[in-house]
């Protein structure tokens, strides 16, 4: 009898361990997709573009971050392509100067000082070394935020930047970075 009661209660607690370790993240994470299935593979293969083209910084150094829709008319006033997609951004979104809502997937914490200039020109990192090989999607993540923090599951993490520091024997300290 007690065999069987220790079988049952190990076979529920194991089901129970299996339901939360799948069921946790779906739980967690609220997904969408984002307005634009954008390809920056295409951008980088065919137009010859480079991150700075649409994601650059201000004459201050500041980051700008997500291209607004005028950097996109610059080259999009009008289809260049013959694709359903690329006919309805420029219908929906150049013609009418609507913005993207894109959902970002990197947003700051109130408590953190980051310099892309910094890191940039500096210290002569390339985007990808922390962004990964963007310029090689043909298409963009699904934007998966974390319902109890607020921010996207792709963001940065502070371990992510002392990892780096670590490996390129950079000591900012706390102040380095924090606020």
């Amino acid at each position: 009898m007690r065999y069987r009661f220790c079988m049952f209660f190990a076979l529920g607690f194991g089901a129970m361990l299996a339901a939360a370790w799948l069921g946790f993240p779906r739980t967690l994470y609220r997904t969408e997709p984002q307005p634009l299935d954008f390809n920056h593979r295409v951008h980088k293969e065919k137009a010859s573009s480079k991150c700075a083209d649409c994601h650059s910084l201000s004459d201050n150094g500041v980051f700008v971050g997500i291209p607004s829709i005028s950097t996109c008319a610059g080259c999009h006033a009008d289809a260049i392509g013959n694709t359903a997609k690329e006919k309805a951004f420029v219908t929906n979104f150049v013609k009418p100067g609507r913005e993207i809502p894109w959902a970002a997937y990197g947003r700051q914490p109130m408590n953190v000082r980051f310099s892309h200039a910094v890191h940039l020109n500096l210290a002569k990192l390339s985007c990808e070394a922390c962004h990964g090989p963007h310029g090689q999607s043909s298409s963009l993540a699904a934007y998966q935020e974390d319902r109890i923090s607020g921010y996207s599951k792709l963001a940065m993490t502070m371990s992510d930047c002392e990892d780096c520091h670590r490996k390129r024997n950079v000591e900012a300290g706390c102040l380095g970075c924090h606020k």
